[in-house]
């Protein structure tokens, strides 16, 4: 464990303790790497030069277009969250779902879904459909753990459906293309969505007291009117998911340029919907300031302690502790997974991402783990640190709109089926990787060394060298060529 030395240790576990104290994450991560640096530096174990380096790394964060994807998004769902297109949503699906047992929790299922692929937020989702849904879920006799569930778990589907903040962060992380990443979580978000649905329809078999149908008198006539009513308010939510998602997988536009697009056909809903305002604008904005500026600053302190910690050789610590675990890239994900999920009862997502990735994906590259695969499969985990009692953020968003009738621990109780059916889609994903993968274009595969290149006059083929083998220059015949150099290298003398 000590094989590099104890600072890489030392550094790990005073994090650990910054964490625990509930000092801000930002400042906490930049004071432990600035004070082990300086360690280092004293003790003759970190170059000085290494610092020099950090003025070019907050440049780069500052400069990187694909982290602009993150306030045109936020932006996005802080509009759609209060233009009223959740509620028409609501309506019209529970009233075509009423009839049925557990209807309510299939239309909060599905529009959850439907509002994760075009906000992008959960506090937007579980916000929006408890003030909504909830009281006329425990009006008509809905068991309060089961509702509360529901809504919750509806809502930390966002995490998971493209166009997630989590999954652009992921990428930005692991080096991977934000399309890439949005394309392999689409097989684990269908996965989510039907293990939940199947899960009200078991229990609407099991239990359907706890899940009564709507009155007649509530839902109305099933008739051509309630469909179009449905279908005018999915219509546009469609249009606005081609325009972000669609234009991206088709290659379009960038993560960011889809933003963009995605903020224009937000507004316009709010105006179709009459709720455009420079109030609902102003809301809007700061809540998108407030997200973006801690991401940055999360980002930075994170920059600092990475940079000491892999100059430390504190990289080649973590890989040669995970490297050794048994099972190889099985019983890395599942250690992995563990440990995630452990960390999420005390770490926010995005802490999660700048921290603890940048650790694990070089080990996760050595031992051959498709990235893609990786990050989604790591997105998904991070759905149950909303979830989880008792720090899940969605049962805190759940208990602040919800009645002083609804007893906290009844959104606690009704999280658990929901945190275990979450980690069924974990080990889905770990045991079954084309869930993810099958979704990827991984193009042709092309070996170089195969490759002939005819050349008229010369009468046959030339024969690329080997990559990375041989040396000189390749041979023609009838032609001599120099010696292949770098460019301002003398030529060898005549002989």
């Amino acid at each position: 464990m000590f094989d590099f030395g104890i600072i890489p240790p030392a550094m790990f576990l005073g994090m650990v303790i910054f964490m625990l104290y509930g000092f801000p994450v930002a400042f906490s991560l930049a004071a432990v790497g600035l004070f082990f640096g300086i360690i280092g530096i004293v003790t003759g174990h970190f170059g000085e030069v290494f610092l020099q380096a950090l003025p070019l790394r907050f440049f780069g964060i500052l400069s990187n277009d694909l982290l602009l994807a993150i306030p045109f998004f936020t932006f996005m769902g802080a509009v759609l969250e209060r233009c009223g297109l959740a509620e028409d949503l609501l309506e019209g699906t529970g009233k075509l779902f009423g009839g049925l047992p557990g209807g309510l929790a299939y239309a909060v299922i599905l529009v959850g879904a439907v509002l994760g692929a075009i906000t992008g937020t959960v506090a937007a989702s579980v916000i929006t459909m408890g003030v909504i849904s909830l009281p006329i879920m425990l009006r008509y006799g809905y068991s309060p753990r089961l509702a509360t569930g529901v809504i919750a778990a509806s809502g930390t589907i966002t995490q998971v459906i493209p166009p997630s903040l989590v999954l652009v962060v992921l990428a930005d992380q692991l080096g991977r293309s934000v399309g890439d990443m949005y394309l392999g979580a689409i097989g684990p978000s269908i996965l989510q969505v039907s293990i939940f649905v199947l899960f009200i329809l078991v229990m609407s078999i099991l239990r359907p007291k706890s899940m009564p149908p709507l009155p007649k008198e509530v839902r109305g006539d099933f008739n051509w009117a309630l469909l179009a009513k449905v279908l005018m308010g999915m219509v546009p939510s469609i249009v606005l998911i081609f325009l972000v998602l669609g234009t991206i997988f088709m290659g379009l536009a960038t993560p960011t340029e889809a933003g963009a697009l995605g903020v224009v056909g937000a507004m316009a809903l709010a105006a179709m919907n009459r709720r455009l305002t420079w109030p609902l604008i102003r809301e809007a904005m700061t809540s998108t300031t407030h997200i973006t500026s801690m991401v940055v600053m999360i980002l930075i302190g994170s920059t600092c302690f990475s940079l000491v910690f892999q100059g430390m050789d504190g990289s080649r610590w973590i890989e040669h502790m995970l490297s050794g675990i048994p099972g190889g890239p099985v019983g890395f994900l599942i250690f992995v997974n563990i440990f995630i999920f452990v960390l999420a009862f005390f770490l926010d997502f995005f802490e999660i991402a700048f921290i603890v990735i940048p650790m694990l994906a070089p080990v996760a590259s050595h031992l051959g783990i498709d990235l893609i695969w990786f990050g989604v499969l790591i997105c998904v985990n991070m759905q149950t640190s909303f979830m989880h009692p008792p720090f899940g953020f969605a049962l805190f968003y759940l208990r602040s709109i919800a009645s002083k009738d609804v007893k906290t621990s009844d959104i606690y109780m009704g999280a658990l089926p929901w945190v275990g059916m979450q980690l069924i889609l974990v080990a889905i994903v770990i045991f079954w990787p084309q869930s993810v993968t099958y979704w990827l274009d991984h193009g042709p595969k092309v070996d170089p060394n195969s490759i002939k290149i005819e050349v008229p006059g010369f009468g046959g083929q030339l024969g690329l060298p080997p990559i990375g083998g041989g040396n000189g220059s390749p041979q023609i015949p009838g032609l001599t060529l120099p010696p292949l150099g770098l460019p301002g290298t003398p030529p060898p003398p005549a002989k």
